[in-house]
């Protein structure tokens, strides 16, 4: 494999405690949480004592100032070892940066620092029932009212929905203006008229505690508004390639370790007198995938670089979210099918993977609206 430059040596010593973590925190309970539908509420906790959450969120806030590479290392740790269940990602790379990045001083003294200890877990509302990658055709209204906004409407397929104690939910505060019509708002759950549905039952990621959401007038202060009222889409729109680039980072790794689990499987298993590895059939489609991953993971590499640079693009994490995921979804499948029946074993990690990556075609804009993005830039 080509080596990785990426990471310094800080880096890598990070991955070390991230991985020593994530084998002693999070992989003995995986089974379990996933057949109650939901992580443990205590992981969060720990997590924050660990240092794992908001690790590139400024210190004065509970973080600990590092770069996003840090947040990239514990990603690739998590999908390494098919731990799908654990919100982390969405928690301290996506929704604390809004709040970071568009709230006032009031809302980030307020919520970040209970975001960097686990004490708060972070959701964001864009999914409505009828609306999914149009995000101009959400109905949940925001209408101000005197010092607050009464907030109306509902959401799904909510990423941390059932545990959340905070969500970031996109409304519409002027109807007619479009896109210039949307606001973000900073809604705790605790606030009366919120209210959240049954958890999802989800074909995979089974151990995600995704829920339904709903908003029945809900007084949220003004001063939970994100940002400028009507500013909602610019402020999407900007931080959607960093979501989009965390998706490619974790399909990579996860293609990886699915490859890493068949080859070992491969060696192991035995059919007319030697290994199945040993076939050339077999091999040429190991092969195969090796090549591609390596090709795709020099590619996300690039995209990190450049997001740790500020200069990534929509169109380049449009690029990196479409092609690792269809990737992902591909090394998966013919992962599944070099395992044979036990493929389809739900004990067996790679039937699990194989299910928990369908989604990752879908969620953050599906990859039929990515290439609609490239292809406005040709």
């Amino acid at each position: 494999m080509i080596p990785r430059t990426l990471y310094n040596q800080e880096h890598e010593m990070f991955r070390d405690a991230a991985r020593r973590f994530i084998d002693g925190e999070i992989v003995p309970h995986h089974a379990r949480w996933e057949e109650q539908g939901h992580v443990d509420r205590n992981v969060w906790n720990k997590a924050g004592e660990s240092g794992m959450l908001c690790t590139s969120m400024p210190e004065q806030y509970g973080g600990a100032g590092v770069d996003l590479l840090y947040s990239a290392v514990y990603m690739e740790e998590q999908a390494r070892v098919g731990a799908t269940g654990v919100g982390f990602f969405l928690h301290s790379e996506i929704v604390a940066p809004y709040i970071l990045h568009h709230g006032s001083d009031y809302l980030k003294s307020t919520y970040l620092p209970k975001m960097a200890s686990g004490e708060m877990i972070g959701a964001i509302a864009m999914t409505e029932p009828g609306a999914g990658s149009d995000l101009q055709g959400i109905k949940t209204s925001a209408v101000r009212d005197g010092d607050d906004y009464i907030l109306n409407g509902s959401k799904t397929f909510i990423t941390n929905g059932w545990l959340c104690d905070l969500v970031i939910v996109v409304a519409k505060t002027d109807p007619t203006a479009g896109s210039k019509g949307i606001s973000l708002f900073v809604v705790d759950t605790t606030m009366p008229g919120f209210s959240k549905g049954k958890r999802l039952h989800k074909m995979g990621m089974s151990a995600q505690d995704t829920s339904e959401l709903f908003f029945d007038n809900v007084r949220v202060p003004a001063r939970n508004l994100l940002g400028e009222e009507g500013r909602g889409f610019y402020y999407l729109m900007k931080e959607l390639p960093w979501e989009r680039l965390q998706i490619a980072v974790t399909g990579i790794a996860a293609a990886q370790a699915a490859l890493d689990w068949t080859i070992a499987y491969t060696k192991e298993r035995k059919a007319f007198g030697k290994s199945i590895g040993d076939f050339q059939t077999v091999a040429h489609k190991l092969a195969e995938m090796k090549t591609e991953i390596a090709v795709g993971q020099v590619f996300v590499d690039r995209c990190l670089e450049l997001m740790a640079a500020g200069k990534l693009d929509a169109e380049t994490a449009s690029m990196a979210k479409y092609n690792i995921s269809d990737l992902q979804f591909s090394v998966m499948d013919r992962c599944v099918q070099l395992f044979g029946g036990y493929g389809y074993m739900h004990e067996y990690p790679i039937a699990r993977a194989w299910a928990d990556a369908r989604v990752q075609r879908i969620y953050g804009g599906t990859n039929e609206i990515m290439k609609e993005l490239i292809s406005r830039t040709l």
